[in-house]
């Protein structure tokens, strides 16, 4: 028995031992284990769970200190959150700043808290990029480029982006993906799918399992680097009528499906206020443009789009009820409203959805949001709303189709910015989209009939109702600009002394 324990000890001391060597030789991190990370979300999940469920166990319902200790909740649960997303990094990252993008969605304690992980992403070595160019590419960094800068331009939770030049001496970005991203994406997204579950269990109004289905649908296209290529020169083929728009063009033969090198563009964040007032340009002309930087060559302000990872092509029958809907909230249309709504899933909670769609309040979509300014107050309503409909929220997320998610996310995404650059009043996005949806509605109209009348009586409605948005966007102007404010002052003073 001693003999036997003895041998099964020096075997065991020996696996150990090569393990540890193995291991080490790997640069084995042991936040890579799935078992540890599966742990720390289950437990961060567990945390958050019990502070929901007795927290409020002392506090009447609706009342203000029921709000204001659920704002606090709120708050610790979202630093619990970010917390986790750091330390799990990769795909949790990429999630949390899905949800912290969601400013008119979720609660304000979360996109705020959450917001912070677009500067908290992880950062891969020297040594790990190297190792990426040399599985892919089958060369030495020295060999493909003349200089290769060390410290990344910006770090994202699924890739790092690199200037380099080029042996011809053009400079060009290497966007490089984070080595062990691939391996622990589908895992770490079956984690979600179990917790949220969970969570679903315990709190049934909370279904957000619409952000599972999100990631698992999209993950392995945001992580196909040629997939990102393809679509940028489609979207660059798209748009070639913009002169204002930038697409870097694509350098397939340093391209696979964890590396995308482009031609390299100077600028600034597209939320930058400082870059923008450093280089004279103007937040308005940013804000309806979306993201224009200043071209240091020809000294002209442009539009350059740098990530290309994930599109969506939208079903005609999806397309057309989707424009129909903002043309009636262009108008007020209420039973347009209601109507297209349903059609795309909304069902009961067509009003929700009008709000959530359009960032405004349900008195603004009575009263057709082209006739009624955004304002700070309103802003703040829609906010504060997010937090008290939580669970209706949830619930509509879940019904629409899919393709309303992306969406929703990007009108998200616009007013953001518009909020950042403090241009919100100027319903640039807003504008923006409602020319798209008059105009395709018309194409659409034009395309079902041969009739030369009917398509003439097409193009003069067309006309007209873009008449119209542009004066509502200039009397928005006019009423910011100096001269309206100047004016407005004159009146009010006019009116007092009256």
């Amino acid at each position: 028995m001693a003999v036997r324990l003895l041998k099964i000890s020096s075997l065991a001391t020996a696996v150990f031992a090569s393990s540890g060597v193995y291991l080490y030789s790997k640069q084995f991190d042991i936040n890579d284990l799935s078992l540890i990370r599966f742990g720390r979300a289950a437990a961060t999940t567990a945390v958050i769970s019990y502070d929901y469920l007795t927290a409020f166990k002392d506090v009447e319902h609706g009342t203000e200190e029921y709000l204001a200790l659920k704002s606090v909740v709120h708050r610790r649960s979202a630093e619990r959150l970010r917390d986790l997303c750091c330390a799990n990094r990769g795909t949790f990252i990429k999630v949390g700043q899905h949800i912290g993008a969601l400013d008119y969605l979720l609660p304000e304690e979360y996109t705020s808290t959450l917001k912070v992980l677009h500067s908290k992403a992880p950062q891969s070595s020297m040594e790990e990029i190297q190792q990426v160019i040399r599985e892919d590419l089958g060369k030495e960094l020295s060999e493909l480029f003349v200089s290769f800068e060390k410290e990344p331009q910006g770090a994202a939770s699924l890739a790092q982006v690199h200037r380099a030049v080029l042996r011809d001496g053009r400079m060009v970005a290497v966007k490089v993906q984070h080595p062990k991203v691939q391996k622990q994406s589908s895992k770490d997204i079956l984690v979600m799918e179990v917790l949220l579950k969970v969570v679903h269990h315990l709190f049934p109004d909370f279904a957000f399992m619409w952000l599972v289905e999100e990631a698992k649908k999209n993950m392995p296209l945001e992580l196909d680097f040629l997939n990102e290529g393809r679509n940028a020169e489609k979207v660059a083929n798209m748009l070639a009528h913009l002169p204002f728009l930038k697409v870097p063009t694509i350098h397939w033969d340093l391209s696979t499906k964890r590396i995308l090198t482009m031609d390299f563009a100077e600028g600034g964040q597209v939320n930058d206020r400082e870059y923008m007032k450093k280089h004279g340009i103007q937040v308005n002309e940013i804000s309806e443009n979306l993201g224009k930087i200043k071209c240091p060559q020809s000294k002209m302000t442009e539009i350059v789009l740098l990530d290309h990872g994930l599109y969506q092509v939208l079903q005609p029958d999806f397309r057309m009820n989707y424009c129909r809907l903002w043309q009636s909230l262009i108008q007020g249309n209420m039973s347009g409203v209601e109507r297209y709504s349903r059609k795309l899933g909304a069902g009961d909670l067509y009003p929700l959805f009008a709000c959530v769609l359009t960032a405004r309040s349900w008195t603004a979509v009575n009263a057709g949001i082209s006739s009624v300014p955004v304002t700070h107050s309103e802003d703040v309503e829609i906010r504060t709303n997010a937090a008290l409909y939580l669970p209706q929220i949830s619930d509509l997320l879940n019904r629409v189709p899919r393709q309303m998610l992306l969406l929703l996310k990007t009108n998200d995404l616009l007013r953001g910015i518009e909020t950042t650059l403090e241009t919100r009043a100027s319903s640039s996005s807003f504008i923006n989209m409602s020319r798209c949806c008059i105009r395709a509605l018309a194409r659409h109209k034009r395309s079902k009939t041969t009739s030369r009348k009917v398509r003439l009586r097409i193009s003069l409605a067309e006309s007209f109702n873009l008449w119209k948005l542009s004066l509502y966007e200039f009397l928005l102007w006019f009423k910011s600009s100096m001269l309206g404010l100047g004016l407005s002052a004159l009146l009010g003073l006019c009116w007092d002394s009256s």
